[in-house]
């Protein structure tokens, strides 16, 4: 494929998640308990790293959660919409260049993976510090603790299983190098 091929199909895929970042939060919100706990935004944003690449991807999670609440009133932007902008950003980001530098193999779908949501958690936890030191939110080592990690494990079980599987999936179909 030519330069603008690749640039068209990333640009679609980057489109294709941003819709999925708008309607995932429907469906998981049906489940109840844990509905949102299983970050359903933050599913398409990390496919896009892998399958558009780091910089549509940091795009999509740039712009989706702002445009979710534009449209839908949710998630709330202060705190929460805020620090998941930067959180899905970096997500994105990392997702993508970590699967570019890494060998093509599904170990390295994993490293990538599990890379981005840490660096996601960090930069939500230092977003949501200096929201709460500009605003005096409270935000304590302990709700960073409970946010990023226990409060999260379902979304994180969702991500590890589920994301590899589709990535493996696009790869076998030749849809990903």
């Amino acid at each position: 494929m030519n330069n603008e091929s690749n640039r068209v199909k990333s640009l679609t895929a980057a489109a294709v998640c941003l819709a999925l970042c708008m309607v995932l939060p429907f469906l998981t919100g049906q489940i109840p308990q844990v509905g949102a706990a299983l970050s359903p935004m933050h599913i398409p944003v990390l496919l896009a790293g892998f399958i558009a690449g780091p910089f549509y991807a940091a795009a999509v999670g740039l712009i989706a959660p702002g445009l979710r609440f534009m449209l839908f009133g949710m998630p709330p932007l202060m705190p929460t919409g805020v620090a998941m902008t930067f959180e899905l950003a970096v997500y994105g980001l990392v997702s993508g260049l970590m699967y570019r530098a890494l060998p093509k193999n599904n170990i390295s779908i994993y490293v990538s993976l599990i890379t981005a949501m840490i660096a996601g958690r960090i930069v939500w936890g230092i977003v949501r510090a200096f929201i709460s030191g500009v605003t005096g939110l409270p935000f304590t080592v302990e709700m960073f603790i409970a946010g990023a990690l226990l409060n999260a494990i379902p979304g994180i079980i969702v991500h590890i299983a589920l994301i590899p599987i589709i990535v493996i999936a696009l790869k076998k179909a030749g849809y990903l190098r």
